[in-house]
């Protein structure tokens, strides 16, 4: 018996990702001056406002206001018409100090004994059904949001889209859990007034059957490309007229798409969110540290689907538990325990070691908060940043240092593969 799988994702100018992308864009700032910061920033976006909270603790100081509008505008919003753009919008900074209890169980006199920021558990998934070892229905959800942003940056194709967009895709699967259609594509994207909304959804409509779905198709390989069918039920605009969209139309918080930002759906999560906290929390820096595990177990053919679980206590250094699940798919002639264990031996997640390894106190994170934490290629890029308070300074900097597949060969050694 087949059965159905969904998972979503959501664009840039959505109000939630509109507020990942300022909290990131802010520890940003605060890495790029100050290495050593430590940050937790939250962002609210609703109409014509922005406020911003949380706890710092840094030695740089930041034109907060300048680089929010910043974000805002670079995302698209830039009209009066939308009731929120970067040039107008109200910004209000309720930023603080960090408590100074917490300070105390992460900063030790040896960086190598750095404590976990927080207790909580964290997971990390990976699966063969896609290149980049991510969930299907969740990787072509992104690339209908990324094509459908590039079409609205371009102006041209499709001239008529506003920021705010979501999608959805369902795959089913055999029982043997591989791919055997797409069964349902669900978009809704913000859009400019027409004259009527009979015509409005009928050009939407051809728009993304005919220049939408063709430019996405071309981004997959051909097995998964061979998954498109004329028998697929869209569901585009279901809801009628998108006109009013954005903060306008609902606010947004960070943290509220950790779904969209992880595995949609598939695997686990442990709750926390990532945008806005500097890598001494946990919940970001072990994340990333269990994607990096578990691609890597896979890549090196340990398993075709793994689930890596790690947790740990506040001011502790080693991680209470780390654990695996296969889900049957092992290669290995040893127990999902067995497998921890080697992880655990080939992987240091002792907070520290995980930011060394992966390269995590640079200013890596903006380009996490939109289409998924997980799942993108790795690369070096510089990145220019300029505070009327610090001056201006250029990095070069490694982004997605956690989808590297660099322990492939010392996971077969230690495996026998």
């Amino acid at each position: 018996m087949t059965y159905l799988f969904t998972s979503e994702s959501v664009s840039e100018g959505h109000p939630d990702k509109i507020a990942d992308q300022i909290s990131d864009a802010l520890l940003d700032n605060f890495l790029a001056f100050d290495p050593d910061s430590k940050v937790a920033c939250e962002t609210l976006v609703t109409t014509g406002q922005v406020v911003l909270a949380g706890e710092v603790k840094s030695d740089t100081y930041l034109d907060v206001q300048h680089i929010t509008r910043d974000v805002i505008n670079k995302i698209g919003y830039t009209k009066g018409e939308y009731q929120f753009s970067g040039d107008s919008c109200g910004i209000i900074s309720l930023i603080h100090e960090q408590s100074k209890d917490i300070n105390q169980g992460v900063d030790r006199g040896s960086k190598e004994e750095q404590g976990a920021g927080d207790q909580g558990m964290m997971f990390g998934y990976a699966t063969k059904e896609t290149e980049n070892y991510m969930p299907l229905a969740l990787d072509i959800s992104h690339k209908i949001l990324q094509v459908l942003a590039n079409f609205r940056r371009e102006g041209t194709r499709i001239g008529y889209l506003r920021p705010d967009a979501k999608a959805q895709v369902t795959i089913e699967y055999s029982d043997e859990n591989v791919p055997q259609r797409i069964d349902t594509i669900v978009i809704s994207t913000q859009h400019d007034e027409f004259d009527s909304d009979e015509s409005m959804l009928a050009k939407i409509k051809e728009d993304v059957l005919t220049i939408l779905i063709p430019e996405v198709k071309k981004l997959l390989p051909q097995n998964i490309q061979s998954l498109f069918n004329d028998q697929i039920n869209y569901h585009i605009n279901p809801t009628g007229k998108f006109v009013i969209g954005g903060p306008h139309g609902d606010s947004g918080l960070t943290g509220r798409k950790i779904i969209v930002d992880t595995y949609g759906g598939k695997g686990a999560h442990g709750g926390g969110a990532f945008s806005g906290k500097d890598p001494s929390k946990v919940d970001r820096s072990a994340a990333y540290a269990a994607r990096h595990i578990a691609k890597n177990l896979v890549a090196a053919g340990v398993a075709d689907e793994i689930l890596v679980q790690v947790s740990y206590a506040i001011g502790v250094v080693e991680p209470t538990s780390i654990f695996v699940d296969t889900y049957g798919t092992s290669n290995v002639a040893m127990t999902d325990g067995e497998i921890a264990k080697k992880a655990g031996k080939l992987f240091d997640m002792r907070p520290f070691a995980i930011e060394e390894r992966l390269k995590l106190r640079n200013p890596i994170y903006l380009e996490t908060a939109a289409y998924g934490h997980m799942g993108k290629q790795p690369s070096v890029v510089n990145k220019v940043f300029e505070s009327p308070y610090n001056g201006k300074i250029e990095k070069e900097v490694e982004l997605f240092t956690w989808e590297k597949l660099d322990m492939v060969e010392a996971v077969k050694s230690e495996f026998g593969l």
